[in-house]
């Protein structure tokens, strides 16, 4: 029974980490990084408020998630 809960969650999880990491924006480098700038930019202080912020943190979330799963269902197999 127990084994069947964490199946479903290990499930779940999977496909909400497929979808998040679909969301996201590429890492295009600008021009800018061709010569080594660092941006001092409204944007570049505020991104862990942005959209992509928050998908980069709950993928590293989910992620976490899916190896604990994974150890969990690993574990039970014996």
């Amino acid at each position: 029974m127990l084994k069947n809960v964490v199946t479903i969650l290990f499930i779940i999880v999977s496909v909400v980490i497929t979808v998040i990491i679909l969301m996201q924006q590429g890492k295009d480098a600008g021009l800018g990084s061709l010569s080594g700038q660092v941006s001092d930019t409204y944007w570049a202080k505020h991104k862990g408020r942005s959209k992509e912020g928050v998908l980069g943190r709950l993928t590293a979330v989910l992620v976490v998630l899916f190896f604990f799963f994974a150890a969990v269902l690993n574990i039970g197999s014996f």
